[in-house]
């Protein structure tokens, strides 16, 4: 007679998956707000929204994974930051839009589940949740035996948003003249690391715990710096100023991420001499003789969050982060134009 089998005979272990859950309970509840109804471990999350707080609400979703930034996690073994990255990932989208972040859900899939490294993503997602201001409502923690190799995951999420339909922020309100100010980014953030793992450890033959002098960390611990969240410090700026516009630099960089702001008879020209270039973007440059523009095109450059203002707004919101201690540099300006990027001074010397 053939042996009995079980679930946790194929590599689904459910008890692992019951301990997951306790350990992640109270890193959950931290995050939540008034308006999540309900508790952990239902079949949705429920959130009920105060239409009353509106004339107009107008949701707002956004939807992203870290990438392949996983994959210095797994060499490193660090778990507890790159939940950041995936919600900083949705949040700071929908931002863009002039939203507020209201809730988050989460996707994790992993090969076999150890509770206390899911319960680290876990964490990291529930302290960007609540940095963010938006409570982490539910999500799923599938294990698929076979698919992912021992060790490894991946991780996505969503977040909902609410702005006012009259603050809604589109490219319709961006005009010639305007000015653009930038936010630093914390690093590299979530982008481009296909040719930073190519760059760094293909070419280079890095191994992560290499210091490097001019960074003053390893190596790793330079890349895994978690993805800014930017809400904290620009829902204010627009409930109190008049923002024309916002842009994520993500995926696609300067060239890519800008022009969705714009209207179409309209353009850009950014100084790269306005803000320092962070050691990090010089150093994969050099490493990997990655052409300038490429760069801009790839990585953020240390701007994570532009905002498009009129040149009198933007000296407000100078003033106004200047005195809370946050940098914000007015790196370019809109014109008339093909709908495109230009960039001089700086590494361009133009």
């Amino acid at each position: 007679m053939a042996e009995k089998m079980t679930y946790k005979d194929s590599g689904v272990d459910i008890d692992a998956g019951n301990r997951s859950v306790e350990l992640i309970k109270e890193s959950v509840k931290a995050t939540y707000r008034p308006e999540v109804l309900g508790d952990l471990g239902g079949f949705g999350g429920l959130f009920a929204l105060n239409a009353g707080k509106y004339k107009e609400p107008v949701l707002v979703s956004g939807t992203d994974g870290v990438g392949t930034k996983l994959k210095l996690a797994f060499l490193l073994n660090r778990h507890d930051t790159i939940g950041q990255d995936a919600v900083a990932m949705c949040v700071n989208d929908i931002l863009v839009q002039g939203a507020e972040p209201l809730f988050f859900l989460d996707y994790l899939a992993v090969g076999s589940l150890d509770p206390e490294q899911v319960a680290a993503v876990v964490k990291g997602v529930a302290n960007a949740c609540k940095e963010s201001g938006c409570a982490l409502i539910g999500g799923e923690t599938a294990e698929m035996a076979g698919f992912y190799p021992k060790g490894e995951y991946d991780i996505a999420g969503f977040s909902v948003g609410v702005v006012e339909k009259s603050r809604l922020i589109t490219s319709e309100r961006v005009k010639e003249g305007d000015v653009l100010l930038g936010l630093p980014s914390s690093g590299v953030h979530s982008n481009g690391y296909s040719l930073v793992r190519k760059i760094c450890f293909e070419r280079k033959g890095f191994k992560g715990d290499e210091y490097i002098e001019s960074l003053g960390k390893t190596i790793g611990e330079e890349l895994l710096i978690p993805t800014r969240l930017y809400p904290k410090t620009c829902l204010p700026l627009i409930e109190k100023h008049d923002i024309h516009g916002m842009v994520h630099i993500t995926g696609g960089g300067f060239y890519e991420n800008i022009p969705r702001a714009l209207p179409k008879e309209l353009a850009v020209e950014i100084d790269g001499a306005a803000w320092k270039l962070p050691e990090i973007f010089r150093l994969l440059q050099e490493w990997g003789n990655v052409d300038w523009k490429e760069m801009y095109r790839t990585f953020n450059m240390g701007i994570g969050m532009v905002l498009i203002v009129s040149k009198k707004e933007a000296k407000a919101i100078q003033s106004e982060l200047a005195a809370k201690g946050e940098a914000c540099y007015e790196i370019g300006r809109v014109l008339r134009g093909a709908h495109d990027v230009t960039i001089k001074g700086g590494v361009f010397h133009g």
